[in-house]
C-alpha cells in the first residue's frame, strides 16, 4: 500500500456502531416480603394523573404547589394504584384489585402482576375490598364481565354495599354513575352468592381483621394483617397525595364524600402508625406503597421499605 493512501486511511475516524433502539417498558410490578410467617406482595395495576392542585382542598392556595415542587413534582400528578395480596399460610387474601384498564391504558395490571408474581387468580380465596371507587373494585372482573378470580368470596363492609348496591334513582345524581359501576362489577358475585358483606370492626381470616375508617365513602375500611410480632395496615383511600398530605394530614381530597369524617381518620392512622412503628400499605403512594411513617413536627415522613437484593 502506498505511503500515503495508508496514513489517510488510518487517518479516517472510525465508524460508530449504531446504538439499538431504547428498550421501553419496566419490569413486572410486583414486590414481595415476609411479614411475620405471612407473606405480602404489592401489586401495581398503574397510575393515573391527577390534577391534584384542583383535587385537594386546603385554606391556602400556594401549599400544593409549593409541596409538589419540593418534591420535583409536577401536575398532572402520576399516581400509583396499588393492590396487595397476603398469604397467611391458610388463606390467599387479595386486598383492593385495581381498575381494570377502566381508568386509561395506563391501569388494568393487577391480575398480570399476580401472575408474574407466582399466583394463579384461580388460587385467591377471599378479596376485601376497602370502598367502592372503580380503582379498587373494577378489578373484580375481566373484559367479558366474568369473575376475574373465579373462587375467591368478596367482602366489604355493609355500609359500603348499603350505599352503592342501592337503587341509584333514589341517590345523589354524583353517585349515580358509581352505584351503576358497582352493581355491574358484583354482580357475578351477588349471583353466585359469593358476597358476603361485613358489620364493622371484623376478624375475616386468621390474621386479617377489618377496621371502620369511615369518611371518603360511607363504608370505606381499612384492614390490619398481623403475624408474630409484625404488623402492616393496609389504608385504602386514607390519603392520595405523599408529597402534600404527609406533611400535612389537614389537607382533604375532593373524592371524599365526608371530609370533615375522613380527616381525623387519616389524622388518627398516621398517629398510630409513627407510634407504633409498624408498616403501612397505600393505594396511591408510588409503587410498592409499603413504608412506615416517623413523626415530623405537625406532620410525618414518609419512609419506604427498604428494597432488598436477592
Amino acid at each position: 500500500m502506498r505511503p500515503l493512501l495508508a496514513a489517510a486511511l488510518l487517518s479516517l475516524p472510525l465508524l460508530a456502531q449504531a446504538a439499538p433502539p431504547q428498550a421501553g417498558g419496566q419490569a413486572p410490578g410486583w414486590y414481595r416480603m415476609k411479614l411475620g410467617s405471612f407473606e405480602v406482595t404489592s401489586l401495581y395495576d398503574g397510575f393515573f394523573r391527577l390534577p391534584v392542585d384542583k383535587l385537594l382542598q386546603t385554606d391556602d392556595p400556594t401549599l400544593v404547589a409549593r409541596r409538589l415542587q419540593h418534591h420535583y413534582l409536577g401536575l398532572p400528578l402520576e399516581t400509583s394504584v396499588n393492590a396487595f395480596l397476603v398469604h397467611t399460610g391458610e388463606k390467599l387474601v387479595l386486598i383492593d384489585t385495581g381498575h381494570a384498564g377502566q381508568g386509561g391504558e395506563a391501569t388494568g395490571r393487577v391480575l398480570a402482576h399476580l401472575k408474574a408474581s407466582g399466583y394463579s387468580p384461580e388460587q385467591v380465596d377471599e378479596v376485601y375490598i376497602t370502598h367502592f371507587h372503580g380503582d379498587h373494585l373494577n378489578g373484580l372482573v375481566d373484559k367479558d364481565g366474568k369473575p376475574a378470580y373465579p373462587n375467591a368470596v368478596v367482602r366489604a363492609d355493609q355500609r359500603e354495599s348499603g350505599f352503592w348496591l342501592s337503587d341509584p334513582a333514589q341517590a345523589p345524581q354524583a353517585a349515580r354513575g358509581g352505584m351503576a359501576n358497582a352493581q355491574r362489577v358484583l354482580k357475578p358475585y351477588l349471583d353466585a352468592g359469593r358476597f358476603k358483606p361485613f358489620d364493622g370492626a371484623t376478624e375475616l381470616v386468621k390474621g386479617v381483621r377489618a377496621v371502620p375508617a369511615y369518611g371518603h365513602t360511607p363504608g370505606h375500611s381499612i384492614y390490619v394483617v398481623e403475624s408474630g410480632a409484625d404488623k402492616m395496615v393496609l389504608w385504602g383511600d386514607l390519603m392520595h397525595v405523599a408529597a402534600v398530605q404527609f406533611a400535612h394530614p389537614e389537607v382533604t381530597i375532593a373524592f371524599d364524600s365526608d371530609p370533615k369524617s375522613a380527616r381525623p381518620q387519616r389524622e388518627g392512622q398516621y398517629k398510630a402508625a409513627a407510634e407504633g412503628g409498624y408498616y403501612v400499605g397505600v393505594t396511591h403512594v408510588s409503587f410498592p406503597g409499603i413504608g412506615k411513617l416517623r413523626a415530623d413536627g405537625k406532620g410525618y415522613e414518609w419512609i419506604p421499605v427498604n428494597y432488598p437484593r436477592p
